[in-house]
């Protein structure tokens, strides 16, 4: 995987075109702008999708933007693609990110070697090895993606700057409306691969709605255990009150590749 090094900007003159005439643009900066993707996939295309499809037709490939990933049969093949790849990115006065570039080892039940990178995040999953239930329920290691850590940090972050608790002021049913499409989009993500990874992140937010209900309710106020069963009977009659509580508190497994 790799980043550009390159920084652009899209800058424009604020005098009035004439109709038919030329519009003249130059590009100077652009570094984590709006238009930075977009640019980058135009780029892209022609110095790596392209130039894969036509030297390397039997390496598979992946590339969201600047983030990219090649699949390799063999550590001789991974070095020899990257030595190809710092060439190529030269002729195009791109270089590769000498942090983010690293060949991984896919290790599971059936590759069962030694290598020092054996992980890596993409689009927000880190991908490696992970308990995942096969025939019979019995458990063997697969390289599997799931929520990264650095997903869930800033899932936690976001729903602590909700201050959900301080909404005395609100129902549940109008917390519910106001934070479910957040929430509903995270499930929707980072659910598809090992949901059970994103469970306790979701969790938080009913630490928050028990801390709500001891501000709003005064009989709840000095009773931690109270709340709590308070939260429990809540739960059970409302199951759909919240977009995560399905996953969060379900009859599914606990474990594996869920």
């Amino acid at each position: 995987m790799w980043i550009l090094p390159f920084e652009a900007q899209i800058k424009h003159t604020t005098r009035t075109i004439e109709r038919n005439h030329a519009i003249k643009a130059e590009v100077t900066f652009c570094v984590r702008g709006v238009i930075s993707p977009l640019l980058a996939n135009l780029f892209l295309h022609y110095a790596f999708d392209a130039w894969m499809s036509r030297n390397y037709p039997h390496i598979p490939f992946e590339r969201y933007a600047d983030d990219a990933i090649c699949h390799c049969k063999s550590a001789k093949q991974a070095r020899a693609l990257w030595s190809a790849l710092q060439d190529r990115f030269a002729a195009c006065k791109l270089a590769l990110h000498p942090e983010k570039t690293k060949i991984v080892y896919c290790k599971d039940a059936n590759r069962r070697g030694d290598f020092p990178n054996q992980s890596f995040d993409f689009l927000g999953f880190t991908f490696r090895a992970r308990k995942a239930l096969g025939r019979g329920c019995r458990a063997f290691a697969c390289f599997l993606p799931a929520a990264s850590p650095k997903a869930l940090t800033s899932i936690s972050r976001t729903v602590r700057r909700w201050a959900l608790h301080h909404c005395s002021d609100k129902s549940l049913q109008d917390l519910a409306e106001m934070y479910n499409p957040c929430i509903r989009g995270w499930i929707n993500y980072y659910s598809h691969f090992y949901k059970t990874q994103l469970r306790p992140t979701l969790k938080r937010i009913d630490l928050y709605v028990i801390r709500w209900a001891r501000r709003k309710f005064k009989r709840l106020r000095r009773k931690t255990k109270g709340a709590r069963d308070w939260f429990d009977r809540l739960r059970r009659a409302n199951p759909m009150l919240f977009a995560h509580w399905r996953l969060c508190h379900g009859n599914g497994r606990t474990s594996g590749a869920v």
